[in-house]
C-alpha cells in the first residue's frame, strides 16, 4: 500500500504532465485530449479498458481516507 507522501507526489506528477505520467504507467491518451478535464481522462481510460471502474472507485476511497 502506498504512503500518503507517495500518493501526494504522484498526484503532483500527474497534474504537472498527465501524458508523461500516464505513459510511465503504461497508459495512453490521445494527443488531442483536454488534459485539464480529469473526468474526460477517466472516461477515456475506462472506455478503452486501460483502467476499471473498480480501480477508480478504490483510488477515490483511498483519497477520502487521506482527508483530501
Amino acid at each position: 500500500m502506498m504512503m500518503p507522501d507517495q500518493m501526494t507526489g504522484m498526484l503532483g506528477q500527474l497534474k504537472a504532465n498527465p501524458f508523461q505520467f500516464l505513459a510511465r504507467m503504461k497508459m495512453n491518451l490521445p494527443q488531442n485530449m483536454n488534459v485539464s478535464d480529469p473526468q474526460e481522462i477517466l472516461n477515456y481510460l475506462v472506455k478503452t479498458g486501460q483502467v476499471s471502474q473498480n480501480q477508480i472507485n478504490s483510488a477515490y476511497q483511498m483519497m477520502q481516507r487521506m482527508g483530501r
